[in-house]
């Protein structure tokens, strides 16, 4: 007996059952590029004193990696959309992980400059890949909860660097803060080869080599020019004229782009309002948070007297608070909406801020622990929920690009609030300072920072110095807290008033043998992007 035929087609398969496995690979991976951004906050003191760096090489130490790392974002997003995601998110773990080990062993301040830059430069080809790569393995009503498990990876390692770094410095030497890297890029290595799907967008265009520099280098000005701001000063001609080039670079680029049919700058992505306005918010939170990771660390070690590894222990209420908001903010976009969402995120962080603030030199580590726990909520709510909200919004074939981008800003306004907040610090400090009494050149290097003012009261015998140094620290912090308190009460205005309200919908489902098993269909010439890479501007 013969088996009638039939008109039904094969059931697809459902979603790959390795995906949350892979999920946890590309995780790793971000978290370990994530903390090594702030672990250096408490080990450059030792690693400094060790290698006898100057002031100017210690700069150099921590900013070689963010200026690289800026520059280079752009031209990963597109060079993994072209060549394939995992290939690239695996070389840039490689090249971590390889330039962690030159660091380790470092014998000089500009052996480990070089070192860290290429951390930079694998860290800008890791980050977008790692959110790019979600399309392609999990389908629409589940991107939202993977890129949120992402975005709190990169928030995670945060306060987790000084932890950490402080905890290896009291037990190793200095080069033990990069040791941990290497079994973790080796885990994430492995894992993303034997899990990750490639994925790549074989209509992507090719590398524009002069739009490349012009990204490259102007970013790179631009960080640098905002970096050496606050040390040089504003009207020094070498920072004048970085972030003037900057300036013209970034507006030629922009310019080219525009002409171009392919850019790799791809402007058309910012039409929608949606992933405009998650970006805005993004950078929004990144600039106002270094208000606070920029003045904590010093407060707790110079005035509250904690050491490297108690510093990070101190930091742990902001994580408690980023892992609370991690659980519920998925549940509480699929309520209410990403818009706010992102409201009150930044709204409790304005308040953890503001409540941060109010610090006077003689209070203890109670009233801080308790805002900490706010900021984090804050943090948590905010920025994973406006990363998660951009990059749904975007196209599968674009993914590289657009996560891109969106890290760019992020690190650009990270860059400004380091510098703008870095200024009022010295200026308050400096204003606050008393040094009645003392010679011209131990008051000028009591001037410089509260270390140098401890150092000062230490050689000279005199409790008054460091007892005016640390109220004036606070003073300065408190300055610090309330501008970024401020800055993002208007930027939750901003977000409630101007972002979209309509969810986005995120890109097609995988097809069965495509975005899964080598070279998308859903990025194939021919599909286009779906409904969600449609401008967003009738959104609201």
């Amino acid at each position: 007996m013969t088996t009638p035929p039939t008109d039904r087609a094969p059931a697809p398969p459902g979603p790959d059952p390795r995906r949350w496995l892979a999920l946890v690979a590309v995780a790793l991976s971000v978290l370990v590029i994530s903390f090594d951004m702030t672990v250096l906050n408490v080990a450059l003191p030792t690693l400094a004193s060790q290698l006898e760096a100057t002031t100017g090489q210690q700069q150099w130490i921590v900013d070689s990696y963010s200026v690289v790392f800026a520059a280079a974002m752009l031209p990963a997003g597109l060079i993994g959309d072209r060549f394939g995601r995992r290939l690239v998110l695996t070389l840039g773990l490689a090249l971590f992980g390889l330039s962690s080990a030159v660091g380790m062993l470092a014998d000089s301040p500009g052996t480990l400059i070089a070192a860290r830059a290429a951390m930079g430069l694998a860290g800008a080809l890791v980050m977008p890949m790692s959110m790019a790569v979600i399309p392609g393995i999990f389908p629409a009503a589940e991107q939202r909860r993977a890129t949120a498990v992402l975005a709190a990876a990169l928030a995670v390692g945060t306060p987790l660097g000084p932890l950490i770094g402080g905890f290896l410095l009291q037990h190793f030497w200095w080069g033990a803060i990069f040791v941990v890297n290497l079994p973790l890029v080796a885990i994430g290595i492995t894992a993303c080869l034997i899990l990750l799907p490639e994925t790549r967008n074989p209509a992507a265009p090719r590398i524009d080599l002069l739009g490349t520099l012009l990204g490259a280098g102007g970013l790179a000005a631009l960080t640098y020019g905002i970096i050496e701001g606050p040390e040089r000063g504003w009207s020094d001609p070498l920072v004048l004229g970085t972030i003037g080039g900057s300036l013209v670079a970034l507006t030629t680029l922009v310019r080219r782009s525009r002409r171009r049919p392919d850019p790799m700058l791809d402007l058309t992505l910012l039409a929608d309002r949606t992933f405009r306005w998650s970006v805005v918010a993004a950078t929004l939170v990144s600039l106002v948070l270094y208000g606070a990771f920029f003045v904590l660390p010093l407060y707790f070690q110079s005035v509250l007297g904690a050491d490297a590894f108690g510093t990070g222990l101190r930091l742990m209420p902001m994580m408690l608070g980023l892992m609370v908001a991690a659980r519920f903010s998925d549940k509480l976009v699929a309520r209410t909406g990403h818009r706010p969402v992102i409201t009150a995120g930044l709204a409790v962080l304005a308040g953890a801020l503001l409540i941060g603030s109010r610090t006077d030199a003689s209070d203890g580590y109670g009233p801080a622990a308790v805002w900490l726990v706010l900021l984090g909520f804050g943090m948590g709510l905010s920025i994973i929920t406006a990363q998660a909200t951009a990059l749904l919004t975007l196209p599968p074939a674009r993914a590289g690009v657009g996560s891109g981008l969106l890290q760019t800003f992020r690190q650009v306004g990270g860059a400004i609030g380091v510098a703008l907040f870095g200024s009022l610090l010295a200026g308050s400090y400096r204003g606050a300072l008393d040094a009645t009494g003392l010679p011209a050149g131990a008051a000028d290097r009591a001037g410089q920072s509260v270390v140098a003012a401890d150092a000062v009261a230490a050689s000279t015998g005199d409790p008054s110095l460091a007892a005016s140094a640390h109220a004036a620290y606070v003073h300065g912090m408190t300055a610090v807290l309330l501008t970024a308190g401020v800055v993002a009460v208007l930027s939750a205005v901003l977000v409630a008033l101007r972002m979209p309200s309509v969810e986005p919908t995120g890109p097609a489902e995988p097809s069965v043998g495509g975005a899964v098993t080598g070279e998308p269909a859903a990025d194939g010439p021919g599909t286009g992007p779906g409904p969600s890479a449609a401008p967003a501007a009738d959104h609201g």
